[in-house]
């Protein structure tokens, strides 16, 4: 079973190139399932139904979070419906609006779809993503021959640790937040796919899909501007392809994508 993961889709620029590319990307590969992170849609800062449903009629499967999907009520309102196409990190707090994972059929296999936020370096508190995981694996994990996990974190470090503690118990283990790819991306010794962080998809000439000259002063003078997301140029489509045998779980392959689209 193949699967085609991108991390953050970045404002306009992010919606717009996958928009573009996707329809061919899926050609191409065929894959079975299409990931994506949705906490930086709506103007870099949580998602809109108008910005969610841009996305998903591009050709994506499921949308996961992060710390950011809370930043527009709308979105979080998405996050509320009954059968939701986005989830959150399911390790927030009970009574956290949404669903922190997702069993979706496939070929008629079950493929848990896990979400989870670190907590170095994170702001939000949020309950122990490694624990949190175990929890989840023992409730829902038992009637699923694929399990997939978006880790959405900051530090390169706890994401290698999460991978190195999930190996051999999930399918494919990829990072999100930093929206830097990573050039690691790996089968580890019992089965499991794994890459540091994923990169976003979004404005290539940014500073992580920010205006470079509203995010450079905060380094220059310790005083931030008013963030600004450039809505035309070239952006960058970082994104990975996983294959996984469904009757082990196992991960058979994993290799890195790249486009580039010009978006007017």
């Amino acid at each position: 079973m193949r699967f085609l993961i991108f991390g953050d889709v970045v404002g306009r620029m992010g919606r717009r190139a996958l928009a573009a590319a996707l329809p061919a990307i899926r050609r191409e590969l065929q894959p079975d399932v299409v990931l994506a992170n949705a906490e930086n849609l709506a103007h870099g800062l949580g998602m809109t139904e108008r910005t969610f449903q841009e996305v998903m009629d591009a050709g994506v499967t499921l949308l996961t979070g992060g710390n950011h999907v809370w930043d527009k009520p709308e979105g979080v309102e998405l996050l509320r419906r009954p059968d939701p196409l986005v989830i959150r990190p399911a390790n927030y707090p009970a009574g956290a609006p949404g669903m922190g994972w997702k069993t979706i059929s496939v070929d008629g296999k079950n493929v848990l779809v896990v979400n989870l936020l670190g907590r170095v370096m994170m702001r939000d508190l949020v309950d122990n993503p490694f624990r949190t995981f175990d929890d989840i694996l023992s409730t829902h994990g038992t009637n699923a021959s694929i399990v997939i996990v978006d880790y959405h974190a900051e530090i390169t470090s706890e994401k290698n640790a999460f991978g190195w503690y999930a190996d051999g118990r999930t399918s494919v283990i990829y990072g999100t937040h930093t929206h830097i790819p990573t050039a690691d991306q790996r089968i580890l010794p019992k089965g499991t796919a794994f890459v540091t962080d994923v990169g976003m998809t979004g404005g290539r000439d940014t500073v992580l899909g920010v205006d470079p000259a509203a995010a450079i002063p905060q380094h220059v003078t310790g005083i931030g501007k008013r963030f600004t997301w450039p809505e035309t140029g070239v952006a960058w489509i970082h994104g990975i392809v996983a294959d996984v045998d469904p009757e082990t779980g196992r991960a058979t392959h994993i290799e890195r994508i790249y486009r580039e689209v010009t978006i007017t």
